[in-house]
């Protein structure tokens, strides 16, 4: 059976919405990347990295959150992996996109703006290494208008960011634009990707 290593609360959420959309039969294993967990020979064994997600199908070990999505839709078929290659370049284009145009600074916008954890423990730990940085947070929204504008642009011409229906790059795209909803951004402004962005998250396998 598939395993699948990680927290909710880390892009391994973004595959665990996978396995729920195609039934993928799956064992949970919580690995926290801020305890020792991440540090065991055992997970070191199927990611060196030490990084989460990752994963263990079969003997076959993988991680960054993408490439195992990707990975998975392509081997379990389904409806969210286009079956042509044109199809597939584009999961790939927006799954790249989100990556590197919007992830690191709605990230820096939701981390700045996260309460206090109820564990000193780990609450110290979060904070050693995610200082409160107003400029940062500014910078970092400022960063977030061209993305969204663009995204929000193109959703005004059709549902999905491929066309008529949820795909695999929908699903990369939404689970990190979730940060957005957590961080609790005014995206009124981009009122066509607020409203798929309601869709996507409104799913059955978003929802766990």
């Amino acid at each position: 059976m598939l395993k699948i290593y990680g927290i909710k609360a880390s892009r391994a959420i973004r595959t665990l919405w996978l396995c729920r959309e195609l039934n993928i039969p799956f064992e949970h294993i919580q690995v926290n990347y801020a305890d020792a967990n991440s540090k065991t020979p055992e997970f070191l064994a199927v990611n060196p990295s030490g990084k989460i997600p990752a994963i263990d199908d079969d003997g076959f070990y993988l991680s960054e959150s993408m490439a195992i999505n990707f990975y998975l839709a392509k081997k379990h078929g389904g409806p969210l992996l286009p079956k042509d290659l044109r199809g597939e370049a584009k999961v790939l284009q927006w799954s790249f996109w989100v990556m590197t145009e919007v992830e690191k600074f709605v990230l820096n916008v939701m981390l700045q703006r996260m309460p206090p954890l109820p564990d000193p423990m780990a609450e110290k730990y979060f904070r050693e290494r995610n200082p409160k940085d107003p400029a940062l947070e500014r910078t970092s929204l400022e960063a977030l208008q061209k993305p969204f504008a663009y995204v929000n642009d193109h959703l005004s011409k059709q549902e999905y960011l491929l066309g008529a229906e949820f795909s695999l790059a929908d699903l990369n795209v939404a689970s990190v634009l979730s940060y957005a909803v957590r961080a609790k951004l005014d995206l009124t402004p981009y009122p066509h990707m607020q409203r798929w962005l309601e869709r996507c998250l409104a799913r059955p396998g978003a929802r766990g």
